[in-house]
């Protein structure tokens, strides 16, 4: 993260160590706001998935986007940390201020933490509303969903 800071910022950090870099207390900031600071001496491989996700939260957060696509958040996640995760990335993102596109396929996940819908069928926008407008749309349940 240190090293993505520094290069954000136009300084080479290679002849510096990361340790005395003035982004450690903002990377820790960070880290503190996805909840795995503790893990900051740790590779990302050693990692569990849900842990590594919040890293690549906290990487992304540390570039200062304003908008952060994402594409299933959760993937390889196990199903019993799913909410927590997307709880804590969602509180990060409101907390940053910054707004988040993702697709998503659990429906459940969408209709849970989607403030607005688009739904894509064959190439097309098919659908745009809130999760429960475009949830409930026959069209969209038979269509894409599959019910």
């Amino acid at each position: 993260m240190l090293i993505a800071a520094a290069s954000l910022r136009g300084r080479p950090s290679g002849f510096q160590a990361l340790s005395r870099m003035p982004e450690v207390t903002e990377m820790e900031r960070l880290l503190h706001l996805v909840g795995v600071k503790s893990y900051a001496e740790r590779t990302a491989r050693e990692l569990p998935e849900g842990q590594r996700k919040l890293v690549d939260i906290a990487l992304a957060l540390a570039l200062k986007p304003k908008l952060l696509p994402m594409d299933e958040p959760t993937s390889g996640v196990a199903s019993s940390e799913k909410l927590a995760i997307m709880d804590i990335l969602t509180t990060a993102l409101v907390k940053e201020k910054v707004t988040s596109v993702f697709v998503e396929h659990d429906m459940d996940m969408v209709e849970r933490y989607a403030s607005r819908v688009a739904v894509w069928n064959v190439g097309k926008i098919q659908k745009v509303g809130t999760p429960a407008e475009v949830l409930a749309d026959p069209k969209v349940r038979e269509q894409v969903i599959g019910i």
